[in-house]
C-alpha cells in the first residue's frame, strides 16, 4: 500500500458525513420554526372555531407537518438530477390531476379545486406548483441549444400558462400566479435576455387591461364578479366596507391592534369573536399581528428570511444548472405567496387566496411546500457530496 510520512492516504482521508448531516441545518431551523410557530398560533386561535373538538385544526396541522418532514427527508436523500429524465411524465401528471378536478370534483363556496379522499383533500393546484418546477426546469435545460431563444421563451411560458389558465378556471387565480412566477424564475436564472422580459411585461399589462376593462365593456364576464371586487377592494377598502372590503378592513384593523407585544389570545377580540374571516388560513398574518403584536410577526418574518436566504444560498452551489433553476423555481415560489399573503393582510395586495406557507392551516399547502423544501436540501446534499469528492486525495 502507498504510504505517505509514516501513514497511509487512507489514514489522512476524513470520514465522510453521514447523509443526514449534509442537511443544510439553518433551512430546516427555518422550516420547523415556521411549522411550529402555525401550530402554536392554530392552538389560541382556533379553540372555539368547531364545537366539542377544540384541536381539530392543531391535531390536523400538526400531521400534516410530521408527514410533510418526513417526505422533505425522504426527498433530501434523492437525487434530484433524476428527475429530469421523466420530465414529460411529471408534467403530464400534472395537467391530469388539474383536469380532474375541473371534471370531477364537487364545487365548494363556488371553487372546484378539491378531490376529496378518505383523510385527506387532494388539491392538485398545489401539488402542481412543485411538479410545474421540476418539470419546467427540465424542459428549460433540454432545449437551450435546439432552438433560438425566443422560441425558448415562448414555449416554457406557454407550458406554464396552460396549466395556469386551467387552474384559473376552478377559479384559483392565486395558484394561477403563482404558476407564471415559477416561470418567470426559471428564465431568469436560466439566462433570459431582459427584452423578453420586457415584451412578457407589456403582454401581461395587455391582458390585464382587456380582462378587467375592455371584456366587461363589450359584455365578456372574463373573471367572476367576486373576483374582480377582490382585485379591486385594496384600492379603496372604506368603499364597502361591509363586502369585500370588510375581510381587509377586519385584517388591518387586528394587525393594528397588537401593537409591539400583542393582545394575547384572550384578548384578540377580532378573532376570538370572528370578526376576522379564514383566520385559520388566508388571514393568519392577521391572528399573528393581533395576538403577539410586532415582536411576534418579526419572528415569523425572521424566520420567513432566513429560509429564502438559504434557497437563495442553495442557488448558487447547486451542482449544475438542472438544480440553480429548481432552487430558483422554489424560491420564487415560497417568496410570492409570501409577499401576497402578507400584502393583502396589511392592504398593499389584493385577496387572492394565496396561503401564507407552512403558516396557513392546510395539508396540501403544508405538504407541498415541505416537498418543495425537500428538493432544496436535495440540492444541497448533492452539491456537499460533489464538493466532497472533488475534495478527496488522489
Amino acid at each position: 500500500m502507498e504510504r505517505t510520512l509514516g501513514g497511509s492516504i487512507k489514514d489522512f482521508q476524513q470520514p465522510e458525513p453521514r447523509p443526514w448531516l449534509r442537511l443544510d441545518p439553518l433551512l430546516l431551523l427555518a422550516t420547523v420554526g415556521l411549522l411550529a410557530c402555525s401550530v402554536y398560533t392554530l392552538s389560541t386561535a382556533t379553540l372555539d372555531d368547531v364545537p366539542d373538538d377544540p384541536y381539530h385544526f392543531v391535531v390536523r396541522q400538526a400531521v400534516y407537518g410530521a408527514v410533510g418532514l418526513v417526505l422533505m427527508l425522504v426527498i433530501a436523500r434523492f437525487d434530484y438530477s433524476r428527475l429530469r429524465e421523466m420530465k414529460h411524465g411529471i408534467y403530464a401528471l400534472m395537467m391530469v390531476t388539474i383536469v380532474a378536478v375541473l371534471l370531477f370534483a364537487t364545487a365548494t363556496r363556488g371553487v372546484k379545486g378539491w378531490i376529496d379522499l378518505p383523510f385527506f383533500r387532494f388539491q392538485p393546484a398545489e401539488l402542481g406548483k412543485v411538479l410545474l418546477i421540476v418539470s419546467l426546469a427540465a424542459f428549460a435545460i433540454d432545449r437551450v441549444r435546439r432552438m433560438s431563444e425566443r422560441e425558448q421563451t415562448s414555449r416554457i411560458m406557454l407550458l406554464a400558462l396552460l396549466p395556469a389558465i386551467l387552474v384559473s378556471a376552478q377559479p384559483d387565480l392565486g395558484s394561477a400566479l403563482v404558476y407564471v412566477v415559477i416561470a418567470l424564475a426559471v428564465l431568469f436564472i436560466g439566462g433570459t435576455k431582459w427584452t423578453h422580459f420586457a415584451a412578457l411585461g407589456a403582454l401581461g399589462v395587455t391582458a390585464v387591461v382587456l380582462v378587467l376593462v375592455v371584456a366587461p365593456a363589450v359584455g365578456v364576464q372574463v373573471l367572476k364578479p367576486y373576483q374582480v371586487d377582490r382585485l379591486t377592494a385594496f384600492l379603496s377598502p372604506t368603499s364597502d366596507p361591509q363586502d369585500e372590503g370588510y375581510q381587509l378592513k377586519q385584517s388591518i384593523t387586528a394587525i393594528g391592534s397588537g401593537q409591539k407585544t400583542g393582545r394575547g389570545s384572550d384578548e384578540a377580540s377580532q378573532t376570538k369573536l370572528d370578526f376576522l374571516p379564514e383566520h385559520h388560513t388566508d388571514f393568519i398574518f392577521a391572528v399573528v399581528g393581533e395576538e403577539f403584536g410586532f415582536m411576534g410577526a418579526s419572528l415569523v418574518l425572521s424566520l420567513y428570511a432566513l429560509l429564502i436566504w438559504r434557497g437563495l444560498r442553495i442557488l448558487t452551489m447547486a451542482k449544475n444548472l438542472y438544480g440553480a433553476l429548481i432552487a430558483a423555481g422554489v424560491t420564487a415560489m415560497i417568496m410570492f405567496q409570501l409577499f401576497v399573503n402578507v400584502g393583502m393582510s396589511v392592504g398593499i395586495m389584493p385577496i387572492t387566496g394565496v396561503p401564507l406557507p407552512l403558516m396557513s392551516y392546510g395539508g396540501a399547502s403544508v405538504l407541498t411546500t415541505l416537498m418543495a423544501i425537500g428538493l432544496l436540501q436535495s440540492i444541497h446534499v448533492q452539491a456537499r457530496e460533489t464538493f466532497t469528492a472533488k475534495a478527496q486525495p488522489i
